[in-house]
């Protein structure tokens, strides 16, 4: 194969036209798969054996490509849109945002600045304003799509900590020597990992016998450590268990304060889009910041989480990067998405969600997201009733966490890779307070209860 010039790679060429097309029709197949496969990790070695070579100097070409990708890698990976995939927090894009997520990256959109995109971030902006209306935010709040909960949470707690120091500065107020940030010890692991990274200490306040950090246990640690408290975190549907902060009382006691209160909802959050599960939510209105990954609960593709603020503009002289190329975008009436979190250049990941919902409505997310909270509850009631099983927790959500009597991790474990291996489900073990248990999280809207008491069935 003779290597092409610059102008060629670029090119609408016949090879190029077929090199779109056979990428089209891979993306067309799998999107289109009514029997998604589960598929499994291959080993290093047998990768190696398989796949390697792949880069070369003068290319292997498109068809050798996409069948390398088609036949080697993609079975490699778990398929987090498979209905038997039931750890972590699965994925489940409808249809219609996958299929816009290709338009998406076709169309060579460059979502950071109004200037550029401002068609694409018109349309992610319609769908932040509707969740901030849904979860009760007072007109005024937006914000932008980030690449995943990890970002959102770092850039919302940036946004709070340069909010205090200016409070401080104004008030006439030092620095503390150390900031901090409170959160219950079930906080999602990104709340360390963004205090790391920000280089300040994280301070854990005890929950209930439920699990649910409470405005009480909060203000003891406010007590205690006054002014240097720049954030509380309540977290609405921890990864783990699903649960549900007090935060009603967690937001009381913040705003109280004058503490930065940010809600953390990646998974959870959109179970308030259920009007029966609302009342579990009360006092998200109050957050001055929240999070909810659209990737897990609201059927859209890898990655987006959508960050809003009550008051969008104090993330501005957190976030707007300066630069003289820069200049021609700061300054501006409109704001650039680029200027409300860690973020410079960014896909338009907003998108595919605004397609789906554009598409389906947003009734039929409500439905959808209710028929998992539903099939939660009645597999957990299937639980209760087995010999041998026991429900660890009653589940708020969608995430059922119970044990197999007399089972070790080893037990588990065993159990999890046959069920892999047979292709039947990815269901993979956890643990609570020490103790290895099972966890179900339920998604995707094609889990059905016979595939997961299918599943109760192999451990018998």
């Amino acid at each position: 194969m003779s290597a092409t010039s610059p102008e060629q790679m670029h090119a609408i060429s016949a090879d190029t036209r077929h090199t779109v097309e056979d990428v089209l029709e891979y993306a067309r197949r799998r999107a289109l798969y009514e029997n998604v496969p589960l598929d499994k990790p291959m080993s290093p070695r047998d990768l190696e054996r398989l796949a390697s070579a792949s880069i070369t100097a003068e290319g292997i070409g498109a068809r050798r490509a996409i069948a390398l990708f088609e036949n080697v890698l993609a079975p490699a990976c778990v398929s987090t849109d498979h209905p038997g995939y039931l750890s972590f927090i699965p994925s489940a894009p409808s249809k219609a945002s996958l299929a816009f997520d290709v338009v998406v990256s076709a169309s060579a959109i460059y979502g950071g600045s109004w200037m550029e995109g401002a068609g694409a971030v018109y349309a992610e902006n319609e769908v932040l304003h509707w969740l901030a209306r849904e979860f009760g935010l007072a007109p005024g709040a937006g914000g932008v799509f980030v690449q995943g909960g990890t970002v959102g949470n770092l850039s919302a707690l940036v946004t709070a900590r340069d909010a205090a120091r200016r409070r401080a500065i104004h008030d006439g107020r030092p620095a503390p020597a150390r900031w901090v940030v409170v959160c219950s010890a079930e906080a999602h692991s990104s709340i360390a990992s963004a205090a790391a990274v920000m280089d300040v200490d994280v301070v854990t306040a005890p929950v209930d016998h439920a699990g649910r950090l409470r405005g009480d246990a909060v203000a003891r640690v406010l007590d205690e450590h006054g002014d240097a408290v720049f954030a509380v975190v309540a977290t609405a549907g921890t990864t783990n268990f699903g649960i549900v902060d007090d935060i009603a009382g967690v937001g009381a006691v913040a705003r109280e304060r004058g503490v930065w209160f940010h809600v953390d909802g990646a998974y959870g959050l959109a179970a308030m889009l259920v009007e029966r599960m609302r009342p579990l939510f009360v006092g998200v209105e109050l957050a001055d910041s929240v999070i909810v990954d659209p990737h897990k609960w609201l059927f859209a593709p890898f990655d987006a989480c959508a960050l809003i603020y009550r008051e969008p503009e104090l993330a501005l002289p957190a976030h707007t990067q300066k630069a003289e190329y820069l200049d021609t975008l700061t300054g501006k009436p409109d704001w650039n998405p680029s200027d409300l979190a860690v973020q410079l250049t960014r896909r338009a990941r907003g998108l595919p969600l605004w397609f789906s919902l554009a598409t389906h409505g947003t009734q039929q997310y409500r439905d959808t997201i209710e028929y998992g909270i539903d099939l939660a509850r009645r597999i957990a009631d299937e639980i209760a009733g087995r010999d041998g099983l026991s429900l660890v927790r009653d589940p708020q959500l969608s995430v059922v966490v119970f044990r197999r009597d007399g089972w070790r991790l080893a037990d588990y474990e065993a159990w999890s890779a046959k069920l892999l291996d047979e292709q039947q489900a990815f269901v993979v073990p956890s643990s609570h307070a020490g103790e290895p248990v099972l966890r179900l999280a339920i998604i995707s809207p094609l889990t059905t209860f016979e595939l997961l008491t299918g599943i109760l069935d192999t451990l018998a």
